[in-house]
């Protein structure tokens, strides 16, 4: 509820439309039972042949009524819609502002088609709320009242059944089935997220899939999802039936009530006859209003669940340090960076990727680590950028804790390539384009630099760089680096898939243009070592050396025995 309630002061900013088809649609409501009530006193009056004019003035009544009620109903659906539409436009525009403010490590606990389902249908499932779960109440208790006022007028027996009709209709039936609706609503959350995935990851799969002949296997588990999902579906469908079937039985029965009670009325005199029929058309009509109730409780389980769920996403940026309106800045020389004790452990893994590793960078120095894959070398620049959170210790630059800044100036201050690297549809200056006023002379400067000359700033560049090679993308992302600001480059494995001598160019330029910023290299390779500061050596999450080149080298312990390896390997 707590979390609905956090979504509600979002949808409801515009509160004109909502107040508005509230109003039209009391004004429609009502006027459709005085429309009854005026022809079942017609009917009435009719058969006693009361004088024309009386008939006349009837007749015009119910036509007026008519126009009012058509009119009254077009503008309420209007106002409504409106409102709805607007409450999902303000819901997505905050959802995704706080989305876009949560780190990657936030993020990465989601599943991309979980993410995708919460972002997509969670927030569809929110337009039933004001249209199925507030207006409905609201509307029903407001022409209910104005009905039974009018009714005292002539029996107060009459208000009793119709108050009786309301609390059974409109609450107690709807409350008795809400339990029941609740565990099905969340199983079709369940089984609509687990469906997203199944369908986001074969899509992003199915190349491996078709390779690998494992697609008719990924197929069937599809289905079965498929199948769950619709299962569930069926039984909402099948629990609304009911839920509707019993409250109009209810109606129905009310209704009878009203009317037999009605005739033993007239029977003792209680009742003037010619009002039966009028009392009889407004019971007939006002439960038209208590019908919607029926599928209440599971508009507002959906309701509730999904808000729950954006909910559990968005409330995450509170705990991840960023600070709201922080003022960007630059650092103005070269930082130093320190791990303190930092401990790593991915969800649902027993095993620390990265345990209590302390160690220092000075500033405007030169840093590799290496280290066997899996060693954690990665993950430390992941928990440095806040693509990843830690278990335990913290990292500092500039001695200042990088939880006490947030996001942004974190990445704005950071040259970074990482092992894999996005591409966007589009040029590749536009791939490039962290500046504005980047000429093409610019780009394709620097693309030289990075020995890729043979493409030029309006080459177009497929959707995830499909057209270039591993190589290609690897000296693409490291003149997105060169053309950023910032005084720290954080480099991942940027040259994994580049031969000996295009490795070494890219090194050269990435070098010259970091000559006094601060550089941490992350490599398998033990080549072109020789020119760091220092070097950190890890294996199982853990700093087991650290030192030049040379001293390592005169250690002759583990980076000495990998650098041996390496060259012999080289050398067959």
């Amino acid at each position: 509820m707590k979390d609905l309630g956090s979504v509600v002061k979002v949808m409801v900013k515009e509160k004109r439309d909502i107040y508005l088809s509230i109003v039209f649609g009391f004004l429609a409501g009502i006027t459709a039972v005085g429309l009854f009530a005026a022809n079942g006193y017609l009917i009435s009056q009719a058969a006693l042949q009361p004088p024309l004019y009386v008939l006349i003035a009837m007749v015009a009544v119910v036509k007026i009524g008519s126009i009012v009620r058509a009119t009254s109903r077009y503008a309420e659906r209007y106002y409504s819609h409106r409102a709805t539409f607007t409450m999902l436009s303000d819901l997505r525009v905050f959802f995704y502002e706080k989305l876009e403010k949560l780190p990657p490590a936030v993020l990465g606990k989601y599943r991309s088609g979980d993410l995708l389902a919460r972002i997509v249908g969670d927030v569809e499932n929110l337009q039933n709320f004001f249209l199925r779960v507030v207006y409905p109440p609201i509307l029903m208790v407001l022409v209910f009242f104005s009905t039974m006022l009018f009714v005292s007028f002539y029996s107060w027996h009459v208000v009793v059944l119709l108050f009786v009709g309301l609390l059974l209709t409109g609450f107690l039936i709807p409350i008795l089935f809400a339990r029941k609706q609740r565990t099905i609503s969340n199983h079709i959350l369940e089984e609509r997220a687990k469906f997203s995935t199944e369908v986001t990851e074969w899509f992003q799969g199915f190349r491996e899939l078709t390779i690998h002949q494992n697609i008719e296997i990924k197929g069937e588990k599809l289905t079965d999802q498929y199948k769950g999902y619709i299962n569930e579906q069926r039984k909402s469908n099948d629990q609304a039936n009911l839920n509707h079937s019993i409250n109009l039985a209810t109606s129905f029965i009310i209704f009878w009530a009203v009317l037999g009670l009605g005739g033993y009325l007239v029977a003792t005199s209680q009742l003037d006859g010619v009002l039966l029929a009028m009392i009889v058309m407004i019971s007939l009509t006002v439960f038209d209003h208590s019908t919607p109730m029926a599928t209440f409780p599971i508009y507002y389980e959906e309701s509730e669940r999904a808000a729950g769920r954006l909910h559990s996403v968005i409330s995450e940026a509170k705990v991840t340090g960023d600070v709201v309106g922080e003022k960007l800045s630059f650092f103005n020389s070269a930082p130093s960076i320190e791990w303190k004790n930092v401990s790593v452990q991915f969800p649902e893994q027993f095993r620390e990727v990265v345990s209590e590793v302390s160690l220092t960078i000075r500033e405007g120095t030169k840093t590799a680590i290496v280290g066997a894959s899996g060693s954690g070398k990665s993950t430390l620049l992941h928990v440095l950028l806040k693509l990843q959170e830690t278990k335990s210790g913290e990292v500092c630059i500039d001695g200042v804790p990088i939880a006490e800044k947030g996001n942004d100036f974190i990445w704005s201050n950071s040259r970074v390539v990482l092992q894999e690297n996005h591409f966007f549809y589009g040029t590749i200056k536009e791939n490039l384009l962290l500046k504005e006023d980047l000429s093409d002379d610019e780009v394709q400067r620097v693309l030289k630099e990075v020995e890729l000359h043979h493409f030029t700033p309006n080459d177009i560049v497929l959707e995830k760089g499909e057209n270039l090679s591993g190589g290609e993308k690897q000296r693409l992302a490291g003149a997105r680096a060169i053309l950023k600001q910032g005084r720290l480059w954080l480099l991942d494995e940027p040259t994994s898939s580049l031969d000996s001598w295009t490795e070494q160019k890219l090194y050269d330029a990435l070098l010259q243009y970091a000559k006094e910023d601060t550089v941490v290299i992350v490599s398998h390779r033990l080549t072109g070592l020789e020119k760091m500061d220092q070097i950190v050596v890890m294996e199982e999450g853990k700093v087991i050396e650290v030192g030049t080149f040379k001293e390592l080298m005169d250690k002759k312990g583990y980076f000495y025995e990998l650098k041996m390896l390496e060259m012999n390997v080289l050398e067959m």
